[in-house]
């Protein structure tokens, strides 16, 4: 063998180890950006679930304290709603204004706060999530399964729900217009067209 034909007889042995190598290094860059992207994917789940954890301990923090002003807003509301705002009387009237503007202020003050107010409109669906149903009543102004009327607002902190809301809810064979769908409503036990009255919510307390 002369010298002149060593470097031809390695070379598809040297090409051969090249192209090996060059495929070990694609798979191992493979490796590295699906680790990349697999690590990254942790870092946002826990930077997700560190922001639940905070509000998690944020509102239990604050739930008691909120729960106990509750009685209050529940006042001042009670006061603004039945005060003569078709008195004469100066002083009266400037109680008033007093009253509405502390529950006003109460309220903004909840909201800051995370604290959401619900106080669904006559005829908004019944959810069983947000809303106690007090009594059932027959409607021609409300279909079956809708509010009729709120007889205490309930609360929400931070998506918890404190306190439901307290209301009156129109029985099956109802016949006022179809309450409008919600997605984030759960299932009505109120709703239907059966005017028999089975099924109609034996979960919640019903009054005649």
């Amino acid at each position: 063998m002369t010298d002149e034909q060593t470097p031809a007889e390695d070379m598809p042995f040297e090409t051969d180890d090249a192209s090996q190598e060059i495929e070990a290094l694609k798979l191992e860059v493979a490796q590295l950006k699906e680790q990349a992207l697999r690590y990254a994917a942790e870092a946002e789940n826990t930077k997700r679930r560190a922001e639940r954890e905070m509000n998690d301990a944020r509102a239990y923090a604050i739930q008691k304290f909120a729960r106990d002003l509750l009685g209050a807003a529940d006042n001042l509301a009670r006061a603004t709603a039945h005060s003569p705002k078709d008195s004469t009387d100066a002083a009266v009237k400037n109680f008033i204004i007093g009253v509405e503007m502390t529950e006003k202020e109460l309220q903004g003050a909840f909201e800051r706060n995370g604290l959401k107010k619900i106080d669904p409109a006559p005829g908004e669906k019944f959810d069983p999530h947000l809303h106690q149903a007090v009594t059932e009543q027959p409607s021609t102004e409300v279909a079956a399964g809708g509010v009729i009327s709120v007889l205490q607002a309930g609360y929400e902190l931070m998506g918890r729900l404190v306190r439901p809301a307290m209301v009156a809810v129109a029985a099956k064979g109802s016949t006022g217009p179809a309450a409008p769908e919600s997605s984030s409503a759960g299932s009505n036990p109120y709703a239907g067209a059966g005017a028999d009255g089975e099924g109609s919510g034996g979960a919640f307390d019903t009054k005649a």
